[in-house]
């Protein structure tokens, strides 16, 4: 079984070579919308600076896979959220540092993450799975059992 599979990395908004389809194309648009407004600060949310997540979207025949960077962000830091058609990843760092200890210098501009991604009507939001390991957040959004490619037998 061959599975025809398209990479788009949105954090630099390029598409490599192959076709992305409906899916994988609304995600990109929707990350690349979302990059221009990095960093401005949301409604009823304090002025904290939020950073894109780098995320790597892979189409097989029968998901979407998107593979984000959110280094130093615990599970139970993470969330992530279907809300209508949209698909939401965010994520705070916490920084523990030993009691007595204080911070004298820290290169750190922010501490939360965000991207959202629209999703197609083709995938089965209800079935989507998330598995964090080692600062990658893996989503996995299968689509449809009714529109994934399948094999005809010829008689």
């Amino acid at each position: 079984m061959t599975t025809n599979s398209s990479q788009v990395r949105t954090s630099s908004g390029m598409a490599s070579s192959g076709v992305a389809s409906g899916a994988a194309a609304n995600a990109r648009e929707h990350s690349a919308q979302e990059s221009a407004n990095a960093g401005a600060p949301q409604r009823g949310r304090s002025a904290e600076a939020v950073l894109r997540t780098p995320v790597d979207i892979f189409e097989t025949s029968e998901s979407l896979v998107l593979m984000a960077d959110m280094p130093g962000v615990a599970k139970e830091r993470l969330d992530v959220r279907v809300d209508g058609d949209t698909l939401v990843l965010e994520g705070k760092v916490h920084f523990q540092l030993p009691e007595e200890s204080e911070a004298v210098y820290a290169d750190v501009r922010s501490t939360a993450y965000r991207s959202s991604f629209v999703l197609s009507r083709e995938l089965d939001t209800d079935k989507i799975q998330a598995n964090l390991k080692d600062g990658v957040l893996t989503v996995r959004i299968p689509k449809h059992a009714a529109l994934r490619p399948r094999k005809i037998e010829v008689r």
